[in-house]
């Protein structure tokens, strides 16, 4: 069942996948969360672990940065490995200073300026957005857990050094923060009939200028973490 991406069996991932986009990350999230992980995927050192929480099977694999490259890992779950729900565990930039460095959002849609859609060959504009039953199951496990998780628009960029300097216009029309994968991996969900949603936590604010470093992005995502997990649990009879 292996693809050239991926050297893991078929039934190695459970019906769950959470994607941070560091390799690093998911290895935190298997050590610290996961009881019993085993190493599934380690092509290009890209990491998936399976283990289990509260008695679930739950996956957790690395994306690598931007949409080519998460567009290719959700793809190959989706239809390879008989996944059904991915999770984007990502960082963003936030666009407000109302959110504060850890603060989680929930992408409800994802605009964004890249060509990933056009390959479907539509007459016109699609607009990615996160599955709702997955949306509202993860809004539900926030309020539980008293994490204030505002849901809107997120941007999925295709660059991260901006020359344009055009980021912040799209704050105006409401947009929470910017990354680079939700709207592939929704456009992936979309086109294959699975299940996607984005959170993410925000590692820096492009209005305030704070800023984490790459060690506090690995390892201090924990409210977005519990999160996850717990949404993947409750997805699992859904």
């Amino acid at each position: 069942m292996a693809t050239p991406h991926n050297n893991a069996k078929l039934g190695d991932f459970g019906k769950t996948v959470l994607m941070p986009g560091d390799p690093l990350r998911s290895k935190f999230i298997a050590e610290n969360f996961l009881e019993n992980p085993v190493l599934v995927n380690n092509v290009r050192g890209v990491q998936g672990y399976t283990g289990t929480y509260k008695g679930v099977k739950v996956s957790v694999m690395a994306s690598g940065m931007g949409m080519p490259s998460i567009g290719i890992y959700s793809y190959e779950l989706f239809t390879q490995y008989g996944v059904e729900n991915i999770m984007r565990i990502g960082s963003a930039g936030a666009m407000s200073d109302k959110l504060k460095l850890r603060d989680v959002v929930a992408g409800m849609g994802a605009c964004t300026n890249s060509s990933f859609a056009h390959q479907y060959g539509l007459p016109g504009t699609f607009a990615p957005i996160a599955d709702f039953t997955f949306l509202e199951t993860c809004v539900g496990v926030a309020r539980e857990l008293g994490v204030n998780m505002p849901v809107g628009n997120l941007l999925s960029s295709d660059v991260f050094y901006d020359a344009s300097q055009a980021t912040m216009k799209w704050a105006k029309m409401g947009v929470l923060a910017t990354e680079m994968e939700a709207a592939a991996l929704y456009c992936t969900a979309a086109y294959t009939g699975k299940r996607a949603l984005a959170i993410c936590a925000i590692s820096d604010n492009i209005v305030t200028g704070e800023e984490l470093d790459a060690e506090e992005r690995q390892n201090s995502f924990t409210t977005m973490m519990k999160v996850a997990l717990e949404t993947a649990v409750r997805m699992e009879d859904k």
